[in-house]
């Protein structure tokens, strides 16, 4: 089981930019984001979204975003 819980989108993407994470380009709701060491992210979510647990856990992998994070 994870040991995440479901997120807003817009609450997520400020937690990925608060560790690190810059938009390096943008294509409608789809942001492309970068950070030195880590393979590029598609982040392709609206702000209201709601992203639920077993995402989250996914793109916590893809980005070294931790549960303290947000």
């Amino acid at each position: 089981m994870s040991n995440w819980k479901s997120a807003k989108a817009k609450r997520v993407l400020a937690a990925l930019e608060k560790i690190g994470w810059q938009i390096k380009r943008q294509e409608g709701w789809h942001k492309t984001l970068s950070r030195e060491g880590w393979a590029d992210y598609v982040f392709a979510f609206h702000d209201g979204e709601e992203i639920g647990s077993k995402l989250m856990s996914r793109i916590a992998k893809k980005t070294g975003l931790q549960s303290e994070n947000l």
